[in-house]
Formats: C-alpha cells, structure tokens, sequence
C-alpha cells in the first residue's frame, strides 16, 4: 500500500464513555495504519479517561503486558472549554500532513482513510469529503444516507455547511493551521469556512462514515428557532460579518438546508 504520509485524527471528547472504545477500534480497523489519533478530552466526568486510557502506551511501560497503541494520544483541558476550543487545542498538536475528523461516538468503515487519500492525491485535492450514513444509539442503521455536491467552492461553502465533519480532510501543508472562534454551535462549520479561503472542496461519493444521530446536545436534536439563533452567531460573532450579511448567509443556510434534504438525502428501510 502507498505511504501518502501521516494523518492527524482530531477526537474532541466529552462524555462519551458509552461510545469512544467502538470509535477508537474503528480507527484501529483502518487499512491504512499511518496515523496519529489524537483525543482531546474537555474535562469528562463520566469515566471517558477510564475508557481511553486501555488504549495507550503507559507512562511506565510493562512490554509483556501492555497493549497499548502508540499512535493514540490523549490529553485533558485544564477545565471544561467547550468543542471550539478543544479541537484547536487538538489541532495544535497535529504532526501530520493530513487532517482528518472524528467524533467520539461517529464510526468510519475500514477503507476511509486509504480511499480518501488516494482520491485528494490522484486528484490534487486539498479539502474534500465523502457520503455517510446515519446510526443510533445502538449503532443500529437509520437507513438515511447523506450526500452532496461534488464540487464545492468558496461560495458554495458560504451557502450551507455541506460536508459532514466525520467525513473531511485536508492539507495540512497547503492550509496550515485552522483555528476558529469560541462559539458553542456550529464550530465544524467554521472551520470549514476558513479552510475554503485556501481550497475548494471536493466530494468522494461513497458512503465512509457512519454519524450517530440524536445524541443529547446535537444541533440535529433542536428546533428551528435554536439552529437560526446559531447560524446567526457563527456569521457575526466568528465570522465577524455585520448584522445584515449574518442575517443574508443565514437564509441562504436554511433554504440550502431544505435543498440538500430535497436532493442530497435518501432514506431506505433501516437495516435490522
């Protein structure tokens, strides 16, 4: 298999003892092994440490009994700083040429990272995603599968928040470091915002991910009225735009928003 160099994996945590070994072994399971994950945690309470901490390298290390994987890393906030923050800490840890997302309970099949990489490589891409494929709490198929556009500019990307986070990449070398406002919602979002100042995003269409829908906190698990407040947010306090250029990329997110569920989500019968 080709070396296309070394990837970062960005793993915020927070609470998410139910669901970080399963996300953890899916990165594990991945045919290409050269990759540094990369878990921040934001000060958990409910054991998360506990979990992560089976899969590293001990400080004191018993060669005989440990079976710790020395391309997890871990490190806790000082204090809980919320998911902005945690990711820029995390981002600014990475070594790697190439950035890649994945959430504490979201899951990548096997062939992820090998098929992207050769998809931005053998293309000259510098920011791409794929399909994924929506599960539950029980990591049970949904049977909703979610796509997007193939080719997705600057503008484009102002439009609506196209790719799923799970499912991105970039170089590292050609964007440099991101960090992004303190803002409590749609942080991935704004990220992605800042990378497409340096590249255009690029769609692998194949389904690579799987996204645990419904989780307390998630933005997909509020009202309307909630999601335009922070829409509205993200342009004007992270982004910096005026009352009425927030307003203007807002609309445009929500009426882009009814489009990709027109034509970029299907929905089958869930798998038993």
């Amino acid at each position: 298999m080709q070396d296309y160099g070394l990837v970062s994996i960005i793993t915020p945590t927070w609470e998410c003892a139910s669901f970080i070994s399963e996300t953890i072994q899916c990165i594990q399971s991945q045919t290409y092994t050269n990759w540094e994950l990369l878990i921040q945690d934001d000060c958990s309470t409910d054991g998360t440490d506990k979990v992560v901490q089976e899969f590293l390298v001990p400080e004191v290390q018993d060669v005989q009994r440990s079976k710790g994987d020395p391309r997890i890393k871990y490190e806790c906030n000082v204090q809980n700083l919320g998911a902005a923050v945690t990711r820029n800490n995390a981002l600014r840890r990475a070594k790697g040429r190439w950035i890649a997302f994945l959430d504490s309970d979201d899951l990548w099949e096997p062939e992820k990272l090998e098929k992207q990489l050769r998809f931005m490589v053998e293309g000259g891409y510098k920011f791409s995603y794929t399909c994924y494929r929506e599960i539950d709490n029980d990591s049970r198929e949904t049977g909703v599968v979610i796509r997007g556009p193939k080719h997705v500019s600057k503008l484009g990307m102002y439009a609506f928040c196209w790719p799923g986070c799970l499912t991105v990449m970039y170089d590292h070398q050609a964007i440099g470091l991101i960090q992004i406002a303190d803002i409590k919602k749609n942080n991935d979002y704004a990220m992605w915002l800042r990378v497409c100042q340096k590249a255009d995003c690029y769609l692998l269409d194949e389904v690579l991910a799987k996204y645990r829908r419904g989780r307390v906190g998630s933005i997909s698990t509020h009202g309307y009225s909630t999601m335009i407040k922070w829409h509205y947010k993200l342009w004007h306090e992270a982004m910096g735009m005026s009352h009425v250029a927030s307003l203007f990329w807002t609309y445009m997110n929500l009426v882009c928003g009814v489009y990709k569920k027109l034509f970029f989500l299907s929905t089958s019968r869930a798998s038993s």
